[in-house]
């Protein structure tokens, strides 16, 4: 607490603490460790007033830049739109953060107001002939420049930003594409609203316990809270968030119920208030536009265009290379699960609410594996654990608790990532748990960038991952399932690739890559969960300390391809359905659910179970055009992450050499070409066989 103390001679022209103007704390650097955002001293009314000054600054920053009567060099043109703007940075990092990670009412309807303008401001920048013309300068001599190869790539990628967002365009083609440009920003606006508010809208109320049979009692339990705050006590209350859904899909003897859970899910968004079907059609309609005002024959064109695959059609080409192995693997799982159904039996036909129960029946059945006999050893802190001790065995780093670190939830935890001389490199931040103001899925993201100053100093990361983790219970911890320890694995793969980066300038530091190479580090650290070396490292019981034993990691082994059918031809299907989208340029009306229907039956996809995501709740190319016909971006990764580790494989988990080549390519951020950083890791250009070994599909 600020306090004055006032001496007699000064009390009389001394303006008492209580009346001092308080200050916006987006409007100076952070004076806090590391510079980790003030959050408990944000107010919803700083946000406006700090982001109109940060627009502000960042406009006379640009006319300094344009006005410049010196000749365009990298210094007074590059480096400067670099950093035109800390105010800017400050608010939009946190506004972008807590919008997706805490958005209550009152930041929704402030980041609804800023979004639009913040895109408007971002086509103003990217439009600006007198900026393009210093850049175009710099570009068409960029060979006689003596440049640093970061610095081309700077320079390089620059250029091509400006051209990708309309800087050759005539004024009247400019006008245009703003325009698409903010109807764009408002629909992704209210797909994203739509979505959160359908998620947390629908429940499945159960009054029965008998109908509970089956369903691990931690998630039991939690269903009982979340009755009890709907004001439902005694009955139990099931959402869409992953910890509920999955379970019942998984677990629940009830059919009936998990037929409820499976279309609730299914159907998400498609009516009502929250109807997001005439949301995307817009989108769809928009996007075409943008894509021919930009001179493109589609969308998917337009969005692949500085990506490693370079088109649709070659990324098309990776998918359905493994969309036929996947089906196989699928028809051969489905008759696994229905001779097992027919032996209890059953006499329905496996349907897709079907798919997860007797998966895991089938496992029980093959491995004499249950995932409620393994949750019990990976405890969310147990695993946290892992993590840290596979960064500190592979890169030499260690995770140490910051003692009241201002934080935005009480659920966040924060530390100070270390190097082994003792040296400041980051600081990560978790947030784990799964809530209403919190979006599905999980995420990693950078609240402040790293890069080196021009007298040599470092600006060092803030990193955090988020996760949607079941609560603990009064009884037991927040307990994760195989999946779950896998997501927590590969979001702190991107959390190494913000935290370890050494890249010069901003613009490339860590996570500034090429779209289809950012899911490598993260898919690439994947691989480490379930290793018996890091097992041993964190894998204990919750209640009894007990070390993981030897006999339920050879069935973990043992069952690693269990399922993978169905989860590769999930994820390739979806990744095939986006690029469609992409693909269409409408000439009239779109029927959004007839058309992913379409998508579904050209590709053959097997009657037991759809997308990974449906359109009305796929938010990665919906919510935004972060992997707007970008999705494949996982399945392109994963080549190249199930190739580089085998390497790992025949040399040693944790071979020093092997982690020095890895941790070149964190530290290098989009400083070099990413196609160069891996030929340098694994010495060859990779190939799709590891990851269809790795999948089991061949």
């Amino acid at each position: 607490m600020a306090f004055c103390a006032l001496t007699a001679a000064a009390a009389l022209s001394v303006v008492s603490c209580s009346k001092q103007e308080r200050k916006n704390p987006f409007m100076q650097a952070y004076d806090t460790p590391f510079q980790i955002p003030p959050f408990e001293e944000i107010e919803i009314s700083d946000y406006m007033p700090a982001f109109e000054a940060g627009v502000a600054e960042a406009r006379a920053s640009i006319d300094s830049i344009v006005n410049n009567p010196e000749a365009p060099t990298f210094a007074n043109t590059i480096l400067a739109m670099d950093n035109l703007s800390p105010t800017l940075e400050r608010v939009m990092s946190v506004l972008m953060s807590l919008t997706e990670a805490d958005a209550t009412d009152e930041l929704t309807a402030v980041s609804d107001s800023i979004l639009p303008m913040y895109s408007a401001f971002s086509d103003e920048l990217m439009m600006n002939d007198g900026l393009f013309q210093r850049v175009k300068a710099l570009y068409d001599r960029r060979d006689s420049l003596g440049l640093a190869h970061d610095e081309m790539r700077a320079l390089e990628h620059t250029y091509r930003d400006f051209t990708l967002n309309g800087a050759l365009l005539s004024d009247a083609d400019k006008a245009r594409l703003k325009e698409v440009n903010n109807r764009l920003s408002n629909l992704y606006i209210k797909f994203n609203k739509n979505l959160l508010n359908a998620n947390n809208a629908f429940e499945i109320v159960v009054d029965n316990e008998a109908d509970l049979a089956g369903i691990p009692a931690s998630t039991v339990e939690n269903a009982a809270t979340e009755a009890k705050e709907r004001g439902k006590e005694g009955k139990w209350v099931f959402t869409l968030h992953a910890p509920s859904r999955l379970p019942v899909l998984q677990y629940a003897d009830n059919r009936d119920l998990r037929e409820k859970m499976w279309k609730g899910y299914t159907g998400n968004a498609q009516s009502g208030d929250n109807n997001n079907l005439p949301v995307i059609e817009e989108i769809v309609k928009a996007r075409a536009e943008k894509a021919s005002i930009m001179g493109f024959k589609n969308f998917a064109s337009l969005m692949t265009a500085d990506k490693m695959s370079g088109t649709p059609e070659a990324a098309e080409a990776l998918l359905l290379s493994i969309w036929e192995p996947a089906k196989a693997k699928v028809a051969q799982e489905v008759a696994e699960m229905q001779a097992l159904s027919d032996s209890m039996g059953n006499t329905f036909k496996i349907e897709p609410w079907d798919y997860y129960y007797f998966a895991e029946k089938v496992r029980k059945d093959k491995y004499n594996l249950e995932e409620s006999e393994i949750r019990p050893y990976f405890a969310v802190d147990s695993v946290a654990k892992g993590i840290f001790a596979m960064a500190g065995k592979l890169y030499g780093v260690t995770f140490e608790p910051i003692a009241d670190a201002p934080k935005y939830h009480p659920d966040v935890k924060v530390y100070e990532v270390k190097d082994s001389a003792g040296n400041h490199v980051a600081v990560f931040m978790t947030d784990y748990f799964t809530r209403a103001t919190k979006r599905q899925g999980a995420w990693m993201e950078s609240i402040k960038t790293s890069y080196v100053n021009a007298d040599g100093t470092e600006e060092r990361p803030i990193v955090y991952n988020v996760g949607n983790f079941s609560k603990p219970t009064a009884d037991a911890p927040s307990l994760l399932t195989i999946d779950e320890v896998l997501t927590m694995f590969h979001e702190f793969g991107h959390g190494l690739h913000g935290m370890l980066t050494k890249a010069r300038l901003k613009s490339q530091s860590g996570t500034s890559v090429d779209r289809d190479f950012v899911e490598f580090p993260s898919q690439f650290h994947e691989h480490w969960a379930f290793q018996p070396e890091m097992l041993t490292e964190y894998a204990h019981h919750y209640k009894t300390g007990e070390l993981i034993p030897d006999s339920l990691v050879q069935k973990i082994s043992a069952a690693a391809k269990h399922n993978m059918g169905f989860m590769t031809a999930e994820l390739v299907g979806a990744a095939l359905l986006d690029l469609n989208w992409g693909y269409l340029n409408p000439e009239g009306s779109i029927d959004v659910m007839a058309f992913e229907n379409s998508v579904a039956e050209k590709l053959g996809m097997p009657a037991e179970l759809t997308f990974r995501y449906r359109s009305p709740y796929f938010k990665h190319i919906f919510g935004d055009e972060g992997y707007a016909s970008g999705y494949y971006t996982y399945l392109w990764a994963e080549v190249l992450d199930a190739d580089a580790f085998e390497m790992f494989q025949e040399k040693g988990i944790f071979d020093k050499e092997c982690a020095a080549r890895m941790k070149k390519v964190l530290e290098s951020g989009g400083s070099e070409d990413p196609m160069v950083l891996y030929e340098n890791l694994r010495g060859h250009r990779p190939t799709s066989d590891a990851l269809l070994r790795q999948r089991g599909l061949k």
